[in-house]
């Protein structure tokens, strides 16, 4: 019995440990704050918490630290190989573009809000830019068509693909994204919030200043590029969330940028409302990677895995914590109205939500909610269910059935002359 205690006690004493040691100073009146917090249980009490724990450690927060607490978990977590249904039938034309010098003239002419601009491209290369968290992919030399010949490879060509990360995730995990949309044509940008922004989210903080460099980097590329589109490609809620930031600064920008977004695919989202089990579960995910029950799909035998004590301690935890975190006055209003404009201004293009009844983080049931809502305001809406893969793991489940609905929502619903060729 005394194992076992310390197995639970164990992460509840490294979760309070580590986040009162990321605060800068007054250490001990700031963990007194959390400890209190954790061990409430009474609504009444937390509510009375928030006062006193709002200027003291909510802000300050280390993503490095939090981090520290996959080392309470060794437990390793068998990723299923899930097989689905053949995939739906999709275009398969050739991607071009229609000249050399116009795919190198589209990065000269964006102003860089933080770094000045490179001197050449290389197609098919990677740009990094300097001091912000984004990356432009050109097309692959393979896919480059000089002749112009296709008119569904010249709109491809017109297109920028904008990736938002999930909670967590690097350039490197959006690559194996951006290759399959530079593989066919298109250009791509990739973008992170590293989590050590996140954890210590203000509003107006770092975090907003790195939205706002990537939307005046996309809005003066569009003022300069009057032909050009975006479409916008988001990851669970932390990538979905700054699609909402993006275009909440459009419209206050300049609102005609909105009819320039012709698609917006949402992957593993969303729910819109601040939910702390979600973001619970969102950042237990983050930190514990493969160790976390919400790597896991669903299994064969229909039982459902069980997340180990110590995830489980962690999720009571962090529940706790973004119960704080989430009634803060400024959070709550800002989260509000981000969630107010992608449920009731998102513009009149296509969406796509790919999803699964096996995500833990994201409950089918809430994607499926927001989608009926997005229908009755009138959008053109396109969703699928994988079933079986765990969060933001549908592609690498299934990537035939996950690049088929990607071919077929930009060919069909995003790509007018694509949609024309097809009919023809």
């Amino acid at each position: 019995m005394s194992y076992l205690s310390g197995i639970i006690q164990r992460p509840l004493v490294a979760a309070a440990a580590v986040i009162a040691a990321s605060v800068s100073a007054d250490v001990s009146e700031r963990f007194s704050s959390l400890k209190s917090l954790v061990r409430v249980s009474d609504s009444q009490q937390v509510a009375a918490s928030v006062q006193d724990a709002r200027s003291l450690w909510v802000p300050q927060i280390s993503s490095s630290k939090l981090a520290d607490l996959s080392f309470v978990s060794r437990i390793r977590v068998p990723v299923p190989n899930v097989d689905l249904l053949a995939p739906n039938p999709s275009c398969n034309l050739a991607p071009s573009v229609t000249s050399l010098s116009a795919l190198r003239s589209v990065y000269h002419s964006a102003e860089l809000a933080k770094a000045s601009k490179p001197a050449a491209f290389t197609i098919g290369a990677s740009l990094v830019v300097p001091d912000v968290s984004y990356r432009w992919h050109l097309p692959e030399t393979s896919a480059v068509d000089l002749s112009g010949s296709s008119s569904c490879a010249s709109e491809k060509n017109r297109t920028v693909v904008v990736l938002l990360g999930w909670l967590g995730s690097k350039q490197k995990h959006l690559k194996k994204y951006a290759d399959w949309y530079t593989s066919r044509g298109y250009h791509v940008i990739t973008f992170t919030l590293p989590m050590n922004e996140i954890m210590s989210y203000q509003v107006g903080g770092k975090a907003e200043k790195n939205i706002d460099s990537l939307v005046n980097h996309l809005a003066d590329w569009l003022d300069e590029e009057q032909q050009k589109n975006l479409v916008f490609h988001t990851f669970s809620n932390t990538g979905w969330l700054t699609y909402g930031a993006i275009l909440e600064k459009f419209q206050k920008q300049d609102s005609s940028l909105m009819g320039r977004v012709k698609g917006c695919i949402v992957d593993s989202a969303p729910v819109a409302a601040a939910d702390p089990t979600v973001w619970a579960s969102g950042f237990s995910a983050a930190f514990l990677k493969k160790n976390s029950v919400a790597t896991k799909g669903a299994q064969t035998n229909f039982s459902e895995p069980k997340p180990a004590a110590t995830e489980t301690a962690l999720l009571s935890v962090l529940e706790k914590f973004f119960s704080v975190i989430l009634n803060l006055p400024k959070v709550n209003r800002r989260l509000a109205d981000v969630l107010d404009t992608l449920s009731s201004a998102q513009p009149r293009c296509p969406q796509l939500y790919i999803y699964s009844s096996a995500d833990r983080v994201i409950p089918a049931v809430q994607v499926e909610s927001f989608i009926v809502e997005q229908r009755k305001a009138g959008h053109e809406v396109r969703a699928c269910n994988f079933i079986s893969s765990p969060h933001v793991d549908h592609f690498r489940s299934n990537p035939e059935l996950y690049t088929a609905e990607l071919n077929h929502f930009m060919d069909n619903f995003v790509l007018a002359s694509c949609k024309n060729h097809h009919s023809s």
